[in-house]
């Protein structure tokens, strides 16, 4: 009898195993994978400036797609940005100079993760001063909710009863 338990036990422990491996094994196949749209005639033969490249590419937004670096994005002008930005580590420039040169053609919004100047103060403080706001009011609603009564108050016959029991 003891013997049939551990074996109906150890099944369910290895069929549960089993459905966890599947699900993991769906969850792959099913994820997206990311796909590099960067072209083989686009790649420079420099490895060390291809590295930089893909490096800068990567924290540059396709204005196109929006949600994804010019190194995801298939769109004409993320091919545009990603020869722009390789042609200019070719003539020499830092990396710093490229993001500079880039974000002066196009404005903040093409990098992934805006930096913190002053036009960025709220886009960056935003959460902060959410989260500050939501836990002061939180705060009052605690400290008004404090001094409330939570049960209904009792009628005539109910304090007789009360007074009865304390003997008064």
């Amino acid at each position: 009898m003891t013997g049939r338990r551990q074996t109906s036990r150890f099944a369910g422990i290895r069929s549960l195993c089993g459905a966890i491996w599947l699900v993991l094994c769906l969850v792959a196949l099913l994820a997206p994978m990311s796909a590099f749209a960067v072209n083989p005639d686009e790649v420079l033969p420099d490895s060390a400036l291809e590295a930089r490249a893909r490096t800068i590419s990567a924290e540059l937004r396709c204005m196109v797609c929006q949600n994804q670096s010019i190194d995801d994005s298939n769109a004409d002008l993320a091919r545009d940005l990603r020869l722009l930005v390789r042609k200019r580590l070719t003539d020499g420039d830092t990396d710093q100079q490229v993001l500079d040169y880039i974000v002066s053609r196009y404005g903040e919004f093409v990098l992934l993760k805006p930096r913190l100047s002053e036009k960025t103060y709220i886009l960056w403080g935003a959460p902060i001063a959410l989260f500050v706001a939501g836990a002061l009011a939180l705060a009052v609603y605690a400290r008004r909710r404090a001094g409330k009564p939570t049960g209904s108050s009792l009628n005539a016959d109910e304090e007789a009863q009360l007074k009865d029991i304390l003997g008064k």
